[in-house]
């Protein structure tokens, strides 16, 4: 029989439910080959809200009432899926790398602290998943993806985009030629009914500060926005943006309104951008923290237009055919390999799928299809938004995945140290 992959979590902040939702997906689904054995904050009370039910700290309250935000998942315990192993808490990371009970960290700790911790455990041994944004910036990210590869380890990203069925059917309908060569892409989003206009995003101070959070909504949505661009549409070769701060003080409130702290941000809260994909089309996006009155947005979200057709959403608009269901047309003519390939865990829960192939990574012995390298790619086209914000000018994707360009990148590597 073969040893269930130890997990180690690393981090236990907002977004640690969805995460631990996702496991207990896979448990439920069957698959059963991971024992989440340690749980790390440097808060040691934080990590013990986690661990078993009926123990530790009382939970915190979801930070988001979104339904399809990861950040309004309930509360859950490790123990509410795994009976057979008890998790150990660890205050201190490099007793958790020594103790011997963790073959992989899953690591949802808040962005700067990806880094150091990603080529800690790389030079370790222990492979290792990380939330997005994959890093604080592009020289932060290319120093995991250089300590994966010297320690030959496997190195993904929590990036749920990826991972749901609607994306991938999207990506198997565009693969099958339904939608011709992708033209024109927009995504548009002005305000938020959760954050704009003044208040601190997801109850987090850090997201406001430039060298603990990299940027504002540029990096921390862009990431998403391109990823998605980029596995449906081909890469992006160039980035054009306007970016601002427009509230310069944003707030934290208890439940009856008052101001219980005021955080100044250096970090955008608004961008604009236009962009080009390697095979010559073009796109449209744009996402706001900031935004006073009622949000607006693409009413199917992302909309793509080929040379057959466009897709909006969950649905496809074929030249001379009738709308489908992305789902209807999948479920219909989709191949039982293709099902298998696209969708290997049935579930609607991306956090599952990606934790599955991240799993499945490691046991093969190679890299999950949201690769390290791909995580780097997501943050190098989100930080030209930023890049060509302060140039003034398009920049290419290349150039500051390469580091060729950087300026608007300079604080956070001067902070850390990076080259």
């Amino acid at each position: 029989m073969v040893e269930p992959i130890r997990i180690g979590i690393i981090g236990c902040g907002r977004i640690v439910p969805a995460h631990l939702r996702g496991y207990a997906t896979l448990r439920q689904l069957g698959y059963d080959n991971f024992r989440i054995t340690a749980l790390y904050s440097s808060k040691r009370s934080d990590a013990e809200m986690f661990r078993k039910r009926g123990e530790g700290p009382p939970p915190r309250s979801p930070v988001s009432k979104a339904p399809g935000d990861p950040l309004s998942a309930p509360h859950m315990y490790v123990s509410d899926f795994q009976s057979d192993v008890e998790a150990r808490v660890f205050d201190s990371f490099d007793e958790l790398l020594g103790s011997g009970i963790v073959d992989a960290l899953d690591i949802p700790a808040s962005v700067f602290a990806h880094h150091p911790y990603t080529v800690k455990a790389a030079n370790a041994g222990k492979h290792v998943l990380v939330q997005k944004p994959f890093s604080v910036s592009v020289a932060a990210g290319r120093q995991m993806v250089e300590a994966a590869k010297r320690n030959r380890i496997t190195l993904g990203v929590t990036e749920n985009v990826r991972y749901a069925e609607g994306t991938r059917m999207a990506r198997w309908a565009i693969e099958r030629g339904y939608l011709g060569d992708v033209q024109m892409v927009a995504s548009i989003g002005i305000g938020t009914a959760e954050w704009s206009p003044d208040k601190v995003v997801a109850d987090t101070p850090w997201r406001h500060s430039q060298v603990l959070a990299g940027g504002g909504p540029s990096l921390d949505i862009g990431v998403h926005l391109f990823h998605r661009v980029r596995y449906l549409c081909g890469e992006v070769r160039a980035v054009g943006a306007i970016v601002r701060t427009f509230e310069k003080e944003r707030y934290r409130r208890d439940e009856a309104g008052n101001i219980r702290e005021t955080i100044y941000p250096d970090t955008d809260d608004a961008f604009m951008a236009t962009f080009e994909l390697a095979n010559g089309g073009i796109g449209q996006m744009s996402f706001t923290w900031a935004g006073h009155g009622e949000p607006t947005s693409l009413p199917g979200g992302m909309v793509i237009y080929g040379s057959k057709g466009c897709l909006k959403g969950s649905r496809l608009f074929r030249d001379g055919r009738e709308p489908i269901e992305l789902r209807d047309l999948f479920e219909a003519e989709a191949t039982a390999e293709e099902k298998r390939r696209w969708l290997p865990v049935r579930t609607a829960d991306g956090f599952a799928l990606g934790f599955y192939d991240f799993l499945a990574a490691i046991e093969r012995g190679g890299q999950p299809e949201m690769s390290g390298d791909e995580g780097l790619r997501d943050v190098a086209a989100a930080f030209s938004i930023l890049e060509s914000g302060l140039a003034g000018h398009p920049v290419l994707v290349e150039d500051v995945l390469s580091g060729k360009v950087r300026a608007a990148q300079k604080a956070i590597d001067e902070y850390y140290g990076l080259q």
